[in-house]
């Protein structure tokens, strides 16, 4: 089984399963695909049906988006909870992971992962304000009724869904309840993301459109070492 993964440092839909593969201790190999360099994009399609990464390639299989590889890894492991194992919950973890999937636009626009970076105060407020209350809210819900450290007590498929959208509190520390900084910490703490974290960090590749000062116009594309 072999995972195709984008930049560690930027790519959000490469980390959620890579999580799910390595803290449920599934064996499988990555291939990091550039987001960036001459001719990128026409590369990264002759490997993926959808010209996106992640995809999960085992046998035959070749598997693009993540929610699917998910739940493909959830229904060839069904002794690993992926999922939450209470019924209730397990609804509740994949109803928050489709509002991750298909929400949560203005951060995601505005504020993009970027693990080596730290750019506190770069973010207005305003255009994130909404998200940000949504966040806290649904977050501090799932942890009140599982008390922790992780949505539903252990840490599950729903908790990689958010991994990024974490990082991105952290890296252009933004104000939050000491509930959500708790679990980003705990987001942090997990070994699976530390050895994600600790590869992202030793790349050496920039990729402009997710760099805050490309993105606010401060530097020229292309001018980031």
């Amino acid at each position: 089984m072999k995972l195709l993964i984008g930049n560690r440092n930027y790519s959000t839909w490469s980390l959620r399963p890579w999580l799910v593969l390595r803290h449920f201790d599934i064996a499988f190999e990555d291939e990091v695909l550039q987001l960036s360099g001459p001719h990128w994009r026409e590369r990264l399609r002759e490997r993926s049906p959808t010209g996106k990464v992640p995809v999960l390639l085992d046998g035959d299989l070749v598997l693009p988006e993540t929610i699917a590889i998910i739940e493909y890894l959830a229904d060839l492991f069904p002794e690993k909870p992926i999922w939450p194992a209470d019924r209730v919950d397990r609804a509740r973890a994949r109803g928050a992971a489709a509002e991750m999937h298909g929400g949560f636009s203005a951060l995601r626009g505005h504020a993009p992962m970027n693990l080596r970076a730290s750019h506190p105060g770069r973010i207005d407020l305003d255009t994130v304000s909404a998200d940000l209350h949504r966040v806290e809210t649904l977050w501090g819900e799932l942890l009140g009724k599982s008390g922790g450290p992780y949505l539903f007590g252990a840490f599950s498929a729903a908790d990689a869904m958010f991994a990024p959208l974490a990082t991105r509190l952290r890296t252009y520390d933004l104000p939050v309840s000491d509930t959500t900084a708790r679990y980003v910490e705990a987001i942090y703490s997990l070994p699976a993301f530390q050895e994600w974290l600790a590869m992202a960090l030793q790349e050496p590749w920039i990729v402009d459109d997710d760099e805050i000062d490309v993105i606010q116009g401060r530097v020229q594309p292309g001018t980031l070492a």
